[in-house]
This record gives C-alpha cells, structure tokens and sequence, in this order.
C-alpha cells in the first residue's frame, strides 16, 4: 500500500452483541502473570486508580507484567461521557489529599524511570484538578527524583490557560494532551470538549516553556477519512507537537461509538511515514499503540531526536 492509498480493509463480521470481531493482529493474551498480580496489589493497597484498568487497555497484561502501571489521579469517575472511553461517568468524590504521596510511594516501589499520570475530567473543581497535576509532580520529585515525569491531562474546559500555567511551572518532563480524533467527529465522539480548545492548550504549553515535551494521539478507526488524519497532524505540527501517537480504538461495550474500520498495520505504517515528513520529533502508530504504551523507553528516544535536530541545525 503506497501513502496515497485509501485505508480500507474488508468487512470483518459481526458477533452476536452487535460489535465486530477483533481482526488477528488486534488480539491480546489475558494478563496472568505473577508481575501482573503485584501491580494490581500494589494500586489497590495504595487506593489508587489507573487508566490500565478503567479504561480496558489492551497492554495491561504486558505492561504491568513489567510493572509499569499509568496512575489515574482524582479519583474512578468522571464529570464527562465521551463516546470511546469506558470510565465510568457521575459526581465524582472529594479530592484525595493522600493521592500525591501515594502516586510517589507506587513509582519508587515499582523502581520507574518514567511515570505517566493521566487523570479524569473534573470539570466539577474550580481549577478542573490542575493543583492535584501540580502536588503529583512535587511529590514525585521529593520521593521518586530519578523517575522522569509524563503527565496526560484533560482540556480543562474554560480554565486550561490557568490551569496549563500552574502546571507547566511544575516542570513535567512530558506533557500530553489528547487531541483524540478529527473535527468533524467531535460532536459523537468527544461531545463535551472543543477541537481548537484543545489544540491551543498545546500551543499554551509550548508558550509558556519550549523546553517541555509535547505529545498528542489519536484514534484510528472512528470513521475518520485519510485527508482529515493529515489535516490533523497538520494542526499539532503548527501547535508545535513533538510526539504524536495513534492507535486503533476498540469499542468496550455495546453502549459506546461502534468502529467503523479495523485500520491495517500497513495502513498506521502510512500515518507514521506522513508524519514523520510532517516533521514530528517521535511518530508511535500501530494497531495496539496508546498513549503510555512504550512511553519510558519512547522519552528515552524522544530525548535523543531533539539533540540529533539540534546538532544538525546548531
């Protein structure tokens, strides 16, 4: 298949509950090793939650066996119901004020280099949750300093210049925030956020300190047409985005957005050629690709594009 090639596959037939079924290279073993079992143990022992699990993640069994877990702050539940996403909706509990530690304690217990810290929408919170990024951070660099710092925020709805600024002065080493999939599909699939809203939460970012990794994804297989990824890329490229990542969305359960096509590896092998012309630091695209999935060892490679750039225009 050449860039310029639709992506299509052919129709993959339907199971009983109305979703289709996974094609080969989309299917994963069930997590049962005994790493995997001492990551769960250790979450639930220190109350915290983890997008791995709320969110169905298909590499949880090979990323908690290597005890690389990413840590969902500000609670299980969240103030939005976008259509892809399997964590589960309501008024959400106070904040934990022991959070923060306890997300230091997992990352020097399971020996990180490099931790991810997602969190759900609050948009029910004054600042949208910024201060528990911002506590998470500190506390990380009191009591894990060698552990890098990924953090994959929400937009922050009608507060994310404030909210961007408070965090951004904590200094992650990364930040991500998802653009999730193309515009014309944001009222379905992402009703409660705004495409260019998004979009210059990253470029804020960027404002305020140039030196922060940025990382964005995206979801294949919503009903998305070729062009529009392009646009879209197009887009992060002008809001400076060092990392893009992009992966197949998988349906889990019946009540939420269908998959309209199960992309080919061949086809994320396109995405990923395009953008790296495009000019992205880092390009992670295949069928099984998530936003933490690798991120360790893709900060590692991260790091190492921007200092060959460097040495080529210096």
């Amino acid at each position: 298949m050449s860039e310029a090639d639709p992506i299509s596959i052919p129709s993959v037939p339907g199971r009983s509950d109305g979703r289709q079924r996974k094609p080969d290279w989309i299917r994963v073993k069930a997590p049962t090793s005994a790493g995997f079992m001492e990551t769960r143990k250790l979450m639930r022992r220190l109350n915290l939650a983890t997008v791995c699990e709320e969110a169905a993640c298909p590499n949880i069994g090979e990323c908690w066996t290597k005890k690389h877990a990413t840590v969902m702050i500000l609670g299980d539940t969240c103030t939005r119901a976008c259509a892809f996403c399997n964590v589960k909706t309501g008024m959400p509990r106070a904040v934990d004020p022991l959070e923060p530690e306890h997300v230091a304690v997992a990352a020097a217990e399971l020996g990180l280099s490099h931790i991810v810290v997602t969190s759900v929408d609050r948009d029910d919170l004054p600042d949208g949750g910024a201060m528990q990024f911002v506590r998470v951070i500190e506390a990380l660099r009191r009591n894990a300093p060698g552990t890098t710092i990924e953090i994959l925020t929400p937009d922050f709805r009608n507060k994310s210049e404030a909210a961007v600024e408070k965090i951004v002065a904590a200094r992650p080493d990364v930040y991500n925030h998802n653009l999730e999939t193309v515009p014309r599909l944001y009222p379905t699939i992402r009703p409660g956020a705004r495409y260019y809203a998004s979009l210059r939460l990253l470029e804020s970012v960027k404002r305020h300190d140039p030196t922060i990794f940025t990382k964005s994804g995206l979801m294949a297989g919503l009903g998305e047409e070729r062009l529009e990824v392009h646009q879209v890329m197009d887009d992060m490229r002008s809001a400076d985005v060092d990392f893009l990542t992009m992966g197949q969305y998988l349906q889990p359960t019946p009540r939420h957005a269908s998959v309209q096509e199960f992309v080919t590896p061949q086809a994320f092998a396109a995405y990923a050629a395009i953008a790296r012309a495009k000019g992205f630091l880092l390009v992670a695209a295949s069928p099984l690709t998530r936003s933490s999935y690798h991120a360790g060892d893709d900060f590692a490679k991260l790091k190492a594009a921007r200092e060959a750039k460097l040495a080529t225009t210096s």
